[in-house]
């Protein structure tokens, strides 16, 4: 039905753009013709918003989520869309298909993912004119694909990236009468401005932007109650706090579960594998776990070292290690994609550590939570560009009761606690020193480390389903 009506649509669209051409040139004959040009275009112009903004029984239970980016990276979109999904509503997601999906979501049958296109742009001539043309075309690619759907009750946008579906999105909306939300996960502008410095004009440009269209939102989300103030304060946004929290599938991992994931890791990184006399004879044994042979329970090895998940000082730890200080040896896991990591690959394959150890190991979605959850401690140097968003990572791992030692930055004083569920540190030397403290105990549980644990375990914490009823099922059942 939406291609059949699109089609129409369109047709009469391109009939109405043919006939403002020939009233270019009637107009300039006579009086008489201006008015009944003016006729026509009124005319269609009616068929067009009316066939455009054609509702059925099923529009109000229909929402499109879209990020101008990879469906599989963006997490908080995939939360957004199981959440609709659980609450009955049919999700159009729109996207990029770089990285797989979680399977919970490509494996629900209210959710339906409509994969655009990766466009670049002319790539001769000036950058500029690269920069322009892509933008141009990917306006072209989203307006058809939001025109081509089926009428949907709300849209709701991640930003950034906003340009250009920002402003894409809410003249869809203007022309089909959905509701336009914004999640706000930061500013683009101010990710710009660290490539391009925050006086470019392209900078300039893109607040000014974001400030115009972010006002047309019929609703905003976002991720800090600094961001909110903020949105208010500047830009006269009105926005509702949506915390990420972490889903249920970010929890403690049980010790025979981590055993089963530190076996196939250990195929092909010898990180994981057993290490000592016998560990070649011991075949259900890893570097932290190991399996009885009497009735084949599952524990954790005495002497294991600290599996540590992100970047870490790891020269002045093993500094630390080889001047005598009674501390683990460590195996660093650094997750993720994109150009971090192989700058890390390059730094790691220089290094000669003894006490030290460091993978990159590729992990399915569903063995991310798993590794987090088998983990003893995580670091985060995640810097926000506005310093207004705050480290998913973080939110997972104190999902997984798993403290963490993080950057300082303005707002992260929501997240983390220090000395309470983890530690806050501005520089190499101060994590070392964190780093020291924590593990000087492990794995003993009369430790700093372990009583962050406890205090992890016993705050609990809301989960992202409660959080998303209370904070945005509202916005799409409210008048």
């Amino acid at each position: 039905m939406a291609d059949t009506g699109t089609s129409v649509s369109v047709a009469t669209l391109s009939l109405l753009v043919f006939v403002l051409l020939a009233g270019v040139y009637l107009t300039s004959l006579n009086a008489l013709w201006t008015l009944l040009l003016i006729i026509i275009i009124v005319t269609l112009s009616t068929q067009i918003l009316r066939k455009l903004r054609r509702r059925d029984a099923l529009t109000e239970r229909r929402v499109c989520v879209l990020v101008l980016g990879d469906i599989g990276r963006s997490p908080r979109m995939q939360y957004h869309s199981l959440s609709l999904s659980k609450h009955g509503y049919n999700v159009t997601f729109v996207g990029y298909l770089g990285s797989t999906p979680h399977r919970d979501v490509s494996g629900d049958e209210r959710i339906r993912i409509i994969p655009i296109s990766e466009v670049r742009g002319i790539q001769v001539g000036p950058r500029v004119m690269t920069y322009v043309t892509k933008v141009i075309l990917q306006s072209l690619q989203l307006f058809l694909v939001l025109l081509n759907m089926d009428l949907q009750s709300h849209i709701l946008m991640q930003n950034p990236p906003g340009l250009p579906s920002m402003a894409v999105t809410w003249l869809v909306c203007a022309l089909r009468g959905s509701q336009f939300t914004i999640d706000w996960h930061n500013y683009g502008y101010t990710i710009m401005a660290l490539s391009h410095g925050p006086n470019h004009p392209i900078v300039w440009l893109a607040q000014w932007y974001e400030r115009l269209f972010g006002r047309f939102s019929s609703h905003n989300l976002c991720v800090t109650n600094a961001m909110k103030d903020d949105l208010q304060i500047n830009w006269n946004i009105k926005a509702t706090t949506l915390y990420d929290k972490p889903p249920a599938i970010f929890t403690e991992t049980p010790v025979e579960l981590q055993h089963d994931l530190f076996m196939r890791l250990a195929k092909t990184h010898l990180q994981f594998q057993a290490c000592g006399e016998n560990a070649a004879e011991e075949m259900d044994r890893t570097a932290f776990t190991g399996r009885h042979a009497s009735d084949l329970s599952v524990t954790l090895t005495s002497g294991r070292p600290a599996l540590l998940i992100s970047s870490t000082s790891w020269t002045e730890y093993e500094g630390f290690v080889t001047a005598g200080a009674s501390l683990p040896s460590l195996v660093c896991v650094i997750t993720g994609k994109g150009p971090q990591k192989e700058h890390y690959k390059k730094m790691i394959a220089t290094l000669r550590f003894e006490h030290v150890k460091i993978c990159t190991p590729w992990l399915e979605a569903e063995d991310y939570p798993v590794l987090l959850g088998s983990a003893d401690l995580g670091v985060c140097l995640h810097k926000s560009s506005s310093g207004l968003d705050l480290p998913m990572k973080v939110v997972d791992m104190f999902g997984c009761c798993l403290p963490v030692c993080a950057i300082h930055f303005n707002c992260l004083h929501e997240l983390v606690k220090h000395e309470e569920n983890g530690l806050i540190f501005r520089d190499s030397q101060e994590l070392a020193g964190q780093l020291k403290s924590l593990l000087q105990d492990f794995p003993g549980s009369q430790g700093r480390l372990a009583q962050f644990r406890r205090n992890l375990q016993a705050g609990g914490g809301q989960r992202w389903d409660q959080n998303w009823d209370q904070n945005v099922l509202p916005l799409l059942t409210g008048p």
